[in-house]
């Protein structure tokens, strides 16, 4: 591992792991890889492919999942972190174990890492996707332990005990809810869909054209994006603001390549850089 002297920034990130899909964990470290950020993932769970084609996991079982974050710490890891991901969740004990080991970080660290939850509990039409106990502990536990959450717009509605049809209802349920955000796939005005950063300057969305059938992934790729420019010393406001071009930049070059996935490895420069046109509007 890095030593002090000399070291990149590192990343830890919480959640699964799908072989042969760009989406969950194992997408968000190509992310932070391109932006030079060394990831290290610890999988709660592993998938062949996308669950949304159906594909069966296997969860990460608890005492394996404890014993794997014991092992990451043993490697003194943990003191050199600059973020912490947290993401998607099979089990409670498992977000248990997640919540621990942030705690200990942060008695422990003499620069505590930055830490981005990303409430993954379900989304419209659906709703909750995730077992009871799964998104009662993500909300109990791992969102007062966060710096910034980036739930999506039904996230934060459940989060808030409030319905959340648009920015502006986000805006007041963050503000309700009182933990910094970066909310996901809000509407803008009509055929637009972006990205409202509330935190205690006020709120501002950053909204872009919406693709068709964007491929899955993009609140991954959000996520990953927004935890670089922070752990990078980017104002709250110019992550978000990256983060929202490199999500349309990722949509339009999987519309190009016609390419199921999100291509990241393609566009790896272009994450880091993105170009796509972003408006701002502050509320």
């Amino acid at each position: 591992m890095p030593t002090p002297q000399a070291r990149m920034p590192s990343a830890l990130i919480l959640s699964s792991f799908v072989a042969a899909s760009r989406i969950g964990g194992a997408a968000q470290q190509y992310v932070l890889a391109a932006h030079r950020i060394d990831p290290v993932l610890a999988p709660t769970a592993m998938f062949g492919r996308s669950p949304a084609t159906g594909a069966k996991g296997e969860p990460t079982a608890p005492e394996a999942f404890r014993r794997m974050l014991g092992d990451i710490e043993a490697d003194a890891v943990f003191g050199f972190l600059d973020l912490v991901i947290t993401g998607h969740f099979s089990l409670a004990e498992q977000v248990e174990a997640a919540a621990g080991l942030l705690e200990r970080i942060r008695r422990r660290s003499p620069r505590p890492p930055i830490v981005v939850v990303d409430p993954i509990m379900g989304d419209r039409p659906k709703g909750l996707y995730v077992k009871l106990d799964v998104a009662e502990a993500i909300a109990g536990r791992l969102v007062p332990l966060a710096d910034w959450i980036t739930p999506n717009l039904w996230e934060l509605g459940r989060l808030a005990g409030r319905e959340v049809a648009g920015a502006r209802d986000a805006a007041a349920a963050a503000r309700a809810l009182g933990v910094p955000a970066l909310v996901t796939s809000v509407p803008g005005r009509v055929g637009e869909i972006g990205l409202l950063l509330c935190d205690a300057d006020g709120a501002t969305l950053f909204a872009h054209p919406q693709g068709e059938q964007a491929p899955n992934g993009t609140g991954d790729l959000v996520t990953a994006s927004f935890g670089a420019g922070l752990a990078q010393g980017l104002t709250p406001s110019a992550a978000a603001e990256r983060a929202a071009s490199a999500a349309a930049e990722a949509v339009e070059a999987a519309r190009a390549l016609q390419a199921t996935d999100l291509p990241l490895v393609a566009i790896a420069g272009r994450l880091v850089a993105p170009t796509a046109a972003v408006r701002r509007e502050r509320l």
